[in-house]
């Protein structure tokens, strides 16, 4: 199951968490994503689709009723 925004594209951020005596171990930032119902423009079918909030508050997905 894939954590990317089916709209912009938005995938999990890769780095390190560094502490206070500079230790660094690997962390990873996920895109707040949520699955929504929304209609599909071209065919006016309704769909799932995983999208980040960022998207969904722009206005770029229409949701379903």
């Amino acid at each position: 199951m894939s954590r990317v925004c089916e709209v912009c594209g938005k995938k999990p951020s890769i780095g390190n968490k560094v502490s206070h005596a500079n230790n660094r171990t690997s962390a990873v930032w996920y895109p707040n994503l949520q699955r929504l119902r929304c209609v599909d423009e071209k065919t006016g079918s309704v769909k799932r689709v995983k999208v980040c909030t960022r998207c969904i508050r722009s206005g770029f997905v229409k949701k379903a009723i």
